[in-house]
């Protein structure tokens, strides 16, 4: 089976989250079972870095897009264990940044667009053609036109992966002609409360649905997360599938991941005081590694609970366990992070930026308890790679967060983390006070650290699910 993969980020050439990681290791976990030919499609970016690539397979691929005619260059690479093609286009994406630009839309439509145009001269047609987010949705909606007249695709197949609903591609409608999206027909499949969104085209458009956990696939069909989609989510649920993500092993493993201080296992955890002694070094921390770490790694958003966080600083703080927060964002996150630490610079780490990858591995490494106090979460996968690094989450029950983290059963030890419901500060407070309460028990704590190191979240299990999928499509 065929499969091309379009996303705007994968790693190890460019990310901003979750998505990036998702489509680095799903398509190389496809590659692995031997049973899909899988190429992955990104855009060159600016900060990709050039060692990485291998080779270029078009010096010059003729694009003719919105009454112009643009010469793209085409490398290939294999840095991500499957095979990888970056389309470089200096105009549209030799920036600083990913996205964030007015002319985001344009971008990415040209992307998803010279996507289709390779793939035509890269060898046979594909199975299916598998879109992330709304940047790649333009691609579904051009290949469900160009099948009715172009042989080449006319049995490829659409699957489109929502990462977060929240993110839709919203753009201004009248720009859809320059675009090349000009018949009344494909420009309804854009309109959305008077603009265009380019992730509602592409849920009508696609042949099939997934999202990145069974639990949030249901949540998106409600009006509190379905972001005014959620009825058509509601009349594609036949065609709808939620699909856990999973981690990548070689990446995120204690016993060789080579960013951390020392190695440990779930038989051997002596490793990980070590860890712990590092970051506290790290972040010019005490070294007293017997008061709890807890720990947060995410963008510096509403979404992932700051609200609550800064509305418990103070019972945060009075709990005596250190805080350590890495992540970037909206500014008053930001000042509030910076104004916590300021107030308690013997109890509080913060670094305010994207670090470098090997930062996130010593936190996850060397903290006790993940906290991720989700608004909501389609999958989350800091929660895995703690359980992972034998640092217990805490998690509100939202999305993926709720299908992968297990509540601690003290009776029976069983479960692998704490879980709170309700979206308020009390709720999150209680559950992080039970966390500390069973890191004070050392056989209780080490008995969650294992249940935890021992989950298989491994990308293998999730990429079988991706090939059942795509065979009920191909059928």
């Amino acid at each position: 089976m065929r499969v091309a993969v379009l996303s705007p980020e994968a790693v190890p050439y460019s990310k901003t989250g979750g998505l990036g990681d998702v489509a680095g290791a799903l398509t190389k976990a496809l590659r692995r079972t031997g049973r899909a030919d899988v190429a992955l499609f990104v855009p060159l970016y600016e900060r990709v870095e050039r060692s990485l690539l291998d080779k270029v397979v078009f010096e010059g691929l003729e694009v003719e897009w919105a009454g112009r005619r643009y010469i793209v260059k085409v490398w290939y690479s294999e840095a991500s264990g499957a095979p990888t093609f970056l389309l470089d286009l200096p105009d549209y994406f030799a920036r600083p940044g990913i996205y964030g630009y007015g002319d985001d839309h344009e971008r990415f439509a040209f992307f998803s667009h010279a996507t289709l145009v390779s793939l035509k001269l890269l060898g046979g047609p594909p199975d299916i053609l598998h879109c992330n987010d709304w940047p790649c949705a333009f691609a579904v909606v051009e290949l469900s036109r160009w099948r009715a007249h172009d042989p080449f695709f006319a049995q490829t197949r659409t699957l489109l992966s929502i990462h977060n609903l929240a993110y839709q591609g919203i753009f201004d409608a009248s720009l859809l002609p320059k675009l090349g999206f000009q018949d009344q027909q494909t420009i309804d499949l854009f309109l959305k409360d008077g603009a265009a969104s380019a992730l509602k085209a592409g849920l009508m458009a696609a042949d099939w649905l997934s999202t990145v956990s069974r639990r949030y696939a249901l949540e998106i069909q409600t009006p509190e997360q379905g972001y005014g989609l959620d009825w058509l989510l509601r009349a594609r649920r036949d065609r709808l599938v939620g699909i856990t993500n999973g981690i990548d092993y070689e990446v995120w493993d204690p016993e060789t991941d080579p960013f951390i201080a020392a190695h440990y296992s779930a038989a051997d955890l002596t490793g990980k005081s070590a860890c712990k002694v590092d970051l506290l070094r790290r972040f010019g921390l005490p070294l007293e590694p017997s008061r709890p770490i807890i720990a947060i790694i995410s963008r510096l958003v509403a979404q992932k609970g700051y609200d609550l966080i800064r509305e418990a600083a103070d019972a945060l703080l009075e709990t005596g366990a250190y805080f350590i927060a890495l992540g970037a964002g909206a500014r008053e996150y930001e000042e509030f992070l910076q104004s916590l630490r300021d107030r308690a610079p013997q109890q509080v780490g913060v670094y305010i930026g994207y670090a470098s990858e090997a930062l996130a591995h010593q936190i996850e490494a060397g903290a006790d308890i993940f906290l991720m106090p989700s608004l909501y979460e389609p999958c989350g996968l800091n929660q895995m790679y703690s359980m992972r690094y034998g640092t217990v989450p805490v998690v509100r029950a939202t999305g993926g967060l709720d299908d992968t983290v297990e509540e601690f059963d003290r009776a029976r030890r069983t479960g692998t983390g704490f879980k709170f419901r309700d979206y308020r500060a009390e709720a999150m407070l209680e559950s992080l006070y039970e966390a500390l309460y069973c890191y004070a028990e050392r056989d209780l704590w080490r008995a969650i650290q294992i249940n935890g190191m021992r989950q298989n979240n491994s990308w293998e299990a999730a990429a079988q699910r991706y090939l059942d999928l795509y065979r009920a499509i191909v059928g």
